[in-house]
């Protein structure tokens, strides 16, 4: 809140103007009425209204302008956490996002943060007028008649205990919620990104039966929330007849005292009336306040997640190309052993080294290790014989492009995919040379808007071919001196692949090109094949070597061909 202190300040001014009207009403009362029905003073008969007119117009006015002033607030804290999350979301390691679904990701941004800006205004909004306007009547009460307001206030221990013990359970109830609501928001978004899988496999009852639990725990959860708020609702009404019985007893003799004056009987029942209603609000705060404060908790653990380690100081440029894995090792935080062990090869500048081998050799982790998404545990990795770990993220990531097997477009236009990360003004030449260097151009041109066309979301108007000959444009346009290739084809029908393989060429000429490889008939022609099992190279040299040497590679080649 404090770079709008100024703002909140003048909502906490208007706040605590109208607060202070709040013990005005009854103290009015007691002169109205002894004056007016009592004494028939005509003076006092002529002013009474007016002054009352004009209380409640300033009380509106009051209150109008610090109920704008806290909007404002609010929204300016709701976009400034977002943005502070998104970053962070940025910035995170890959592993984080291993380790959490997208849905409870995204449910920290979209929901528990509009909980915490809850919390922020809205109940420090309650917490302070009320404050005031109890205060400000209790010490009304005491003026008018100070030992029955003293037996009154013994039951307000009670009601303090009894807050503590709802607050407590209403914590405990909110961060359930939460994190049941992140797993409901995660089935949703599944159930969005694999609706084909569903309905071609039948799942949809059980896809229902994942999400029909998720959401009934939700709404159990919620119902448990109202339950513990609600139930201060009948304990303040229990204390509150009671402290009216007291008042009529005392207040009109009834326990041998004397009894009090009309309008001071009045105006004494009138502060009590208006007691109530505040420190009903000030307990109600409880459930937003417990809901803000878990939702703070999911909030800022996010911001304080540690982002990608970058203590490299060194800025990288001019680079040349050359690769070097000198003994590496890594192993993921979940798993028991190495992933990688002991790795060592070269990729010599403008050279293409092949990465093949069974699922889980390493190959992709390899991949994974040159533009640092992960950090070694072992070794080192070189580019020009410089250590990556000693340079800068943004500068080391400017040297490296890439394509994957899931080729990643945003919903925007074809232009803005292709020129997705360039800085400054892209001309358009330069965006057509890379569309038709990676055989984009011509379905480009027979798009309805051509370069400006809006591929939708994950270039779904787009076939498999298309979109990933569009990230090959991005990669060109890019024109990085490392390449690194993750399967780029092997998700490809025939004809796609040949236009894509025929594009993957023109991108690799003169790059030291690192390539994930599936279907062996593509690196056919690399100057480097690496074959890969459990973690280690167990074979390396080109083609024609790796198929005279009759082992694992020729193995796999021969199969493929066999299946061709």
């Amino acid at each position: 809140v404090r770079p709008y202190w100024r703002q909140f300040a003048f909502g906490v001014l208007f706040m605590v103007m109208l607060a202070l009207t709040e013990p005005a009403i009854p103290y009015l009362l007691k002169p109205l009425l002894d004056g007016t029905f009592v004494e028939r003073d005509a003076e006092f008969l002529f002013w009474s209204p007016i002054l009352l007119m004009v209380l409640f117009l300033v009380r509106g006015a009051c209150g109008m302008a610090s109920q704008v002033a806290f909007a404002w607030v609010s929204g300016k804290l709701v976009l400034d956490l977002r943005e502070l999350m998104f970053e962070r979301i940025l910035n995170l390691p890959t592993s984080y996002y291993d380790a959490h679904a997208t849905g409870i990701v995204i449910n920290k941004v979209t929901n528990n943060v509009t909980q915490v800006t809850a919390a922020a205004t809205k109940v420090l909004m309650v917490l302070v007028r009320d404050s005031v306007i109890v205060v400000g009547l209790l010490a009304y009460m005491l003026y008018l008649d100070w030992r029955l307001s003293l037996t009154v206030f013994v039951l307000f221990p009670m009601l303090a205990i009894a807050v503590r013990l709802i607050a407590k359970r209403l914590r405990s109830l909110s961060r359930r919620l939460q994190a049941t609501m992140g797993e409901m928001t995660h089935v949703l978004g599944e159930a969005v990104r694999g609706h084909k899988v569903i309905k071609v496999f039948g799942g949809r009852e059980a896809e229902m039966r994942r999400f029909s639990s998720h959401a009934n725990w939700v709404r159990r959860l919620q119902f448990k929330v109202k339950l513990a708020d609600g139930s201060s609702s009948p304990l303040i009404e229990g204390i509150a007849a009671i402290m009216i019985a007291l008042l009529i007893y005392i207040g009109t003799g009834q326990l041998g005292d004397e009894p009090m004056s009309v309008g001071a009987f009045v105006s004494f029942l009138a502060a009590l009336g208006l007691l109530f209603p505040p420190i009903k609000r000030l307990v109600g705060v409880n459930q937003p306040l417990q809901s803000g404060l878990a939702g703070a908790e999911s909030v800022f653990a996010m911001i304080d997640e540690p982002p990608e380690s970058d203590e490299g100081r060194q800025v990288m440029g001019g680079v040349k190309g050359r690769l070097t894995f000198s003994k590496v090792s890594f192993r993921y935080k979940s798993s028991a052993g190495d992933v990688l062990d002991g790795i060592s090869f070269v990729v010599p500048p403008g050279t293409t080294t092949a990465l093949v081998g069974p699922s889980g050799s390493g190959k992709t982790t390899i991949a994974s290790l040159v533009p640092r998404f992960y950090t070694v545990t072992g070794g080192t990795i070189l580019l020009d014989d410089q250590d990556i770990q000693g340079v800068t993220l943004n500068s080391l990531r400017q040297q490296i492009s890439y394509v994957g097997q899931e080729s990643v477009l945003f919903n925007d236009t074809v232009a803005a995919n292709i020129c997705y990360g360039s800085e400054g003004d892209i001309p358009h030449q330069a965006m057509e040379d890379a569309a038709r260097a990676a055989y984009a151009l011509d379905f480009i041109n027979d798009l309805p808007d051509g370069f400006d066309t809006v591929v939708g979301e994950d270039g779904v108007i787009l076939s498999g071919g298309q979109r990933q000959r569009i990230s090959i444009a991005r990669a060109l346009l890019k024109d990085a001196p490392v390449l690194i290739l993750d399967e780029a084809t092997s998700a490809l029908d025939t004809e796609s692949e040949r236009y894509v393989q025929s594009a993957l060429q023109n991108l690799a000429r003169d790059r030291t090109t690192l390539v994930i490889a599936h279907r062996l008939s593509t690196i056919v022609h690399a100057d480097q094949i690496l074959v890969m099992n459990e973690g280690r190279v167990v074979e390396r040299g080109t083609h024609a070597e790796l198929v005279a040497l009759g082992g694992q590679y020729a193995t796999l080649y021969e199969n493929q061909f066999e299946q061709a």
